[in-house]
């Protein structure tokens, strides 16, 4: 079983439109609202998979109970537990090429009593857990160490942590030695003080991570694929997307498909890139069944490490 924590989940209204004209009226294509924040959206395409799960989802006001009924209706297991402050609203443009505008509120601060809550709900549930994935951007006020603190109260148990987020938060959680890392190019290149430009940057960005604690490293390059780096090898992989229509919510189906494919090796890898890029195809953010993923679109082998990426980042 698969746990999930996300700290600072949303309700992610999702907007189609012909193009995004500043100061303009713009008449909406289409229009959808979805559950959301990273570890949610983890939990969401397990269960479109039928692969168990559990989300520990911390809720308040109006938008959080509205949050927890949407995640009732689509029969997500989960435990909730209730804050003072008020869930977040999310709304994300969405262009025909593909191009995404987000517009993301900061969420609501956690108290230390109710960060405490929700840890020992996350210990209480993870049980039966083979994994923890904790991901997501912290709340306001929220110590850059809570992942890392994760980390360690699981280590003993057995449980293996995945870890999905950004800044301070990433850089205190490798030093806790957590099992799996997901940074996409941005937080690669931001977490190692290096420019990403071709797949041999990725790959020694991947290995500064692992240096600093991280046992797998998987980078999701948007468009570009995914790296996987581990112990026993280094691959890289792509996957061939033909109709985009919103990458929001398709690195957290890429973590999913890479846990439910055993988090190791190749096989892994290419259930991240086809879950990932069945996301992709989907509006809003909808998660993949196994209706939408398909595997014949995915290539993986040894990275070319001179090849270049269409998108580069560099360090902020």
């Amino acid at each position: 079983m698969i746990l999930t924590l996300t700290l600072n989940p949303s309700l992610d209204r999702t907007i189609e439109i012909a193009s995004l004209d500043r100061g303009a009226v713009i008449r909406a294509a289409a229009a959808r609202l979805d559950p959301g924040g990273k570890g949610v959206n983890v939990s969401r395409a397990l269960l479109a998979n039928a692969v168990a799960s559990r989300a520990v989802v911390p809720f308040g006001g109006d938008e959080g109970r509205q949050l927890v009924r949407l995640l009732a209706l689509e029969g997500l297991d989960m435990v909730t537990v209730p804050v003072t402050g008020t869930t977040r609203s999310n709304v994300t443009l969405a262009e025909p090429d593909g191009t995404i505008t987000k517009i993301n509120e900061p969420g609501t601060a956690l108290s230390p009593g109710e960060l405490d809550t929700i840890a020992d709900t996350v210990l209480a549930a993870a049980h039966e857990a083979d994994w923890v994935v904790a991901s997501g951007s912290l709340p306001p006020e929220v110590p850059a160490d809570v992942y890392a603190r994760l980390c360690r109260r699981f280590a003993g148990a057995g449980i293996h942590v995945a870890v999905d987020t950004s800044g301070p938060a990433l850089a205190s959680a490798l030093a806790a030695g957590p099992a799996l890392v997901k940074p996409n190019l941005d937080e690669l290149a931001a977490a190692t003080g290096m420019p990403i430009r071709c797949v041999g940057d990725v790959v020694e960005a991947a290995g500064k991570l692992r240096a600093a604690g991280a046992r797998t490293v998987l980078a999701s390059l948007g468009a570009d694929g995914a790296v996987l780096v581990q112990d026993h090898g280094i691959w890289y992989g792509h996957a061939t997307v033909t109709e985009p229509r919103s990458s929001v919510g398709a690195g957290d189906a890429m973590l999913a498909g890479f846990l439910a494919g055993g988090a190791t090796g190749e096989e892994a890898l290419v259930e991240a890139l086809a879950w990932g890029a069945a996301a992709v195809c989907l509006p809003g953010s909808r998660m993949p069944g196994p209706a939408d993923i398909r595997r014949d679109g995915v290539r993986t082998g040894p990275p070319l490490l001179t090849r270049p990426l269409e998108a580069s980042a560099d360090p902020t």
